[in-house]
């Protein structure tokens, strides 16, 4: 129901142009236009482009700027001189475009309320603090993550990192109480010059910088509160509001219509995937997933595919077909490969996940555990085996194994000397998740308790529908900028 009281909100959303934050962005902004606010959503023109179906959504205003990389970015093409040249022109460009928008809508009579900025774009907070415009961090990742992390540039920094190279000591962080060790943190923290995330450390310690300015800073987080009760609660001094998950609604109330997240609308694809997944048997089918970015080895990926081939169910594999390919053969033994996959499973290069995991023929989820995939299976009630690659997905598969109980862990032992997590490893996750035994048992009651407890806390009324419509109700209220 729309609250009249609320038609007099704008709220101007900055995010990071990429699809992980792109998503959860624009199901808070539909849910602020439902609750009668308008959204200005700033997206890049690369971004935009790549809409086949551009949103249209009474309340939502799509403005677009340039960062410099109309034809993309991306982190994995060049080294972190390339990057931080890409970081650089989209926090000049943006932060211009920013403070353009806000003058001319001042001039229009069209004040903003408030600006919520995704994580990476900490220079659009810089911008609204000049103009005393609100803000509010909209959180991506775990609460726990977060709890994780800020103690890391706030004072813990020798602490963590000695706890961390020492890698066989388990560790707690101060006001969290979860055991963690190396393997659990997430990756960004491990700086050095091997790090593939190496360039994303500054942003991250540019992030907190710009928190610490502000007086109970307020951090909107896609979590909800019977996720991670502790660490919604482990920061002194910030004020983190679980408003999640940040799902398309109608996955929410068990319906299951096209997706409207923008991930439906940048990839063309065929959805003739429904249909092979309408005739498979119910709880029967292996879904594998790594997310939108990371790519991985060819070893890892045939891996995959030893492992799928040996085990007793179908599958559904997102993969780009190119790297179905066994180094060390010819291209016709590639193809015939390929040609044995497509006997047993299904491959595919895109999907609507949401869609996937909400089907009933689906089993288990082979995940890379990013945060947004968490929270998709979650509300799905489909067991995992994790299987993290990089950035926070290390924490969030500890927190499906060891703390809500809904899969298993491929485990960092048996990780060869190359990095490569064998097929043995994997078949032994897909025994357990998809078998008759106690553990499998555990693991899908555990689901299922967990999807119950995510749609209820996302539901009109429900926990995290309330804490959002009193940020909404105190939004020029509890928020406080510094001068």
């Amino acid at each position: 129901m729309v609250n009249q009281n609320h038609r007099h909100h704008r709220f101007l959303l900055a995010i990071y142009p990429a699809q992980s934050h792109i998503n959860p962005a624009l199901q808070l902004a539909k849910r602020l236009i439902s609750m009668g606010a308008h959204v200005t959503l700033l997206i890049t023109l690369h971004v935009y482009r790549r809409m086949a179906n551009k949103p249209s959504i009474p309340g939502l205003s799509l403005v677009t700027f340039s960062d410099g990389y109309d034809a993309g970015f991306s982190v994995f093409s060049g080294g972190d001189d390339d990057y931080r040249l890409y970081s650089s022109e989209l926090k000049q460009r943006g932060s211009d475009f920013i403070a353009h928008l806000i003058t001319s809508r001042a001039m229009e009579g069209e004040h903003f309320t408030c600006l919520i900025y995704t994580l990476l774009v900490p220079w659009a907070h810089e911008v609204a603090r000049a103009f005393q415009l609100p803000t509010a961090l909209l959180w991506i990742q775990a609460a726990t993550v977060m709890s994780i992390v800020h103690p890391y540039f706030h004072g813990c920094e020798t602490y963590i990192a000695d706890k961390i190279k020492s890698k066989d000591e388990p560790f707690t962080i101060p006001g969290l109480p979860l055991l963690l060790s190396s393997c659990d943190v997430p990756t960004f923290l491990l700086v050095s010059t091997t790090n593939p995330l190496s360039f994303i450390f500054p942003l991250f310690e540019e992030q907190f910088r710009v928190l610490h300015k502000e007086t109970n800073p307020t951090v909107l987080v896609n979590t909800f509160e019977a996720l991670e009760p502790e660490a919604l609660r482990a920061l002194d001094g910030i004020n983190m509001i679980p408003i999640g998950p940040l799902i398309p609604s109608a996955f929410l109330d068990g319906s299951n219509p096209r997706d409207t997240s923008f991930g439906g609308d940048i990839l063309h694809a065929s959805n003739d995937y429904v249909k092979w997944l309408d005739s498979q048997a119910e709880s029967s089918v292996v879904y594998v997933s790594f997310g939108s970015y990371h790519e991985l080895p060819k070893k890892q990926t045939e891996e995959i595919a030893r492992a799928l081939l040996g085990c007793e169910h179908p599958f559904l594999w997102v993969v780009r077909e190119n790297l179905i390919k066994v180094e060390g053969r010819k291209e016709e033994e590639e193809w015939s490969y390929m040609e044995e996959l497509k006997m047993k499973g299904k491959i595919v290069k895109w999907c609507s996940q949401v869609q996937v995991l909400s089907h009933t023929s689906l089993g288990c989820f082979v995940t890379h555990c990013g945060w947004n995939s968490t929270m998709e299976t979650l509300i799905s009630g489909v067991p995992v085996v994790a299987f993290p690659q990089w950035s926070d997905q290390n924490t969030n598969a500890k927190l499906m194994e060891d703390v809500w109980k809904i899969g298993v862990r491929v485990k960092p032992k048996v990780i060869n000397e190359e990095g490569i997590v064998e097929a043995e490893e994997i078949r032994r996750c897909l025994d357990i998740v998809m078998g008759s035994g106690e553990k499998a048992k555990e693991v899908r009651k555990n689901a299922e308790r967990w999807k119950m407890l995510s749609r209820e806390a996302a539901k009109e009324g429900g926990p995290s529908d309330t804490n959002l419509k009193a940020f909404v109700n105190g939004v020029g209220q509890f928020m406080h900028v510094d001068g």
